[in-house]
């Protein structure tokens, strides 16, 4: 297979000069040729969206940076997905459909260039004709890595693969403003056997948010066979995130020997009714936290997005089950240190009629923190800022609590409403330097 420099089609890595073309004109050669290599040497290469091919491998060397047009006139319109919906959207800044084969490497820089895009958001989306780019974005493609690299200043979700399948995302750091809009790092979304390993992400919103479509979606697919492991999360407004969007389900995935900062968030699952689907077979162990707000969250109440105010969502009674009644079931944490948590140890809030069922904590130490400022717990209306809460659980079917150590809640460690097979053993809180038995 061929191997070009994207200087040979005349591309200029003078951090102004747009190289748009010269990229087109490099990946339809490498296309042409049945596949090869596309090196980015050492420069600034400015740039619109880019189309990538099958059997591709996109060599950005170290030293080297891709740095994306903010101008929405350099992103073709593709029909995509955009929070679960399928609909027109900008092209990401790099993009695959329907390929396979394909590898993006090398040790450089891809920037987004995401200032101006999120300025309109804030403040003028009237101007936003469609909803930002991604940074990287795959459409129903097969056998993609995406490996050592830098990733900045993305104008929305970093990492976007959509209905695909054999999925690596490996030793990349990506570095988001705290307050920078929907800037997610990782969210493989309808997707089968994803791995996640060896990253750094420190963004605006959700680290790792798994997906898989909404009510809206046509074709619902679920997301499944994800493993996530020897990551660093930091800030954003949750670590390893599951849902909302999940109306396909979200199912066998599991977490370890992760690292969580300053994440608003540790765990956290959020779904409501209208939504459908279910979340299954899920594990978390291995896991350090540090100043998270709270450490485990479960909400069936999210309120955010289309249809977040509707009067089902908020209804307390159980109602009758059909296909848009959301479901979690078959959950377990484990090894899992959480310390300087300031909201809650553990907030589970199920819905009546689906209660959350067979969820397993073993061996959890959770401390929090003395003093702490108020935070929201999550995105779940009438629900007042907290500190130093323990457990709250409501209509839950079915959870263990083993080995599990609380310290410094300044009110009931464990509060438990409207739930059944609630297992407490040879668990504790700590007070006035003693342990004292964990009791529902």
């Amino acid at each position: 297979m061929t191997t070009v420099s994207v200087k040979d089609f005349g591309a200029i890595g003078d951090g102004t000069t747009i190289n748009t073309l010269a990229f087109a004109k490099a990946i339809q050669h490498i296309e042409q040729q049945g596949g090869g290599t596309l090196i980015v040497p050492v420069g600034t290469y400015f740039t619109g969206a880019i189309k990538l091919c099958s059997n591709l491998t996109l060599v950005i060397e170290q030293g080297a940076t891709l740095l994306f047009s903010d101008d929405a006139k350099d992103y073709p319109v593709v029909n995509s997905r955009w929070e679960g919906v399928k609909q027109d959207v900008y092209m990401p800044c790099i993009y695959g459909h329907n390929i396979e084969n394909v590898i993006i490497t090398g040790g450089g820089k891809i920037d987004g260039n995401g200032q101006k895009w999120w300025h309109t958001f804030r403040n003028d989306r009237t101007n936003l004709k469609y909803p930002r780019p991604y940074l990287i974005g795959f459409d129903f493609c097969e056998r993609i890595t995406i490996e050592k690299l830098f990733l900045t200043q993305s104008p929305s979700w970093t990492v976007h693969p959509m209905e695909s399948n054999d999925v690596v995302v490996d030793n990349i750091s990506i570095l988001n403003p705290a307050d920078s809009p929907n800037t997610d790092g990782i969210n493989p979304e309808s997707c089968r056997n994803v791995r996640i390993s060896n990253c750094y992400i420190d963004v605006g919103d959700d680290c790792i948010a798994i997906k898989a479509g909404t009510e809206e979606t046509v074709d619902k697919s679920p997301c499944e066979n994800i493993l996530i492991t020897n990551c660093n999360m930091i800030h954003g407004h949750g670590a390893v995130v599951l849902g909302s969007e999940m109306s396909g389900c979200i199912r066998n995935v599991t977490i370890t020997n992760c690292v969580f900062q300053k994440t608003d968030r540790g765990v956290r699952f959020k779904t409501r009714r209208g939504r459908g689907g279910a979340i299954s077979d899920i594990t978390f162990s291995n896991i350090v936290m540090d100043e998270v707000l709270s450490a485990f969250v479960m909400n069936y109440y999210y309120y955010c997005g289309p249809k977040g105010n509707d009067p089902i969502v908020w209804n307390k009674a159980a109602l009758p089950v059909n296909e848009q009644t959301p479901a979690c079931h078959n959950i377990s944490f484990s090894n899992i240190i959480a310390k300087n948590v300031r909201a809650y140890a553990g907030f589970l809030y199920g819905i009546p009629e689906s209660p959350i069922a067979n969820i397993s904590f073993d061996n959890i130490r959770v401390s929090m923190q003395i003093d702490a400022q108020a935070g929201e717990v999550d995105m779940f209306k009438d629900v007042k800022p907290e500190a130093g809460k323990g457990f709250f659980i409501e209509n839950v079917d079915t959870i263990l609590f083993n080995n599990v150590i609380v310290d410094n809640v300044i009110s009931d460690p464990l509060s438990i409403k409207n739930s059944t097979g609630v297992h407490v053993n040879q668990s504790f809180v700590k007070q006035d330097g003693k342990l004292l038995p964990l009791q529902a």
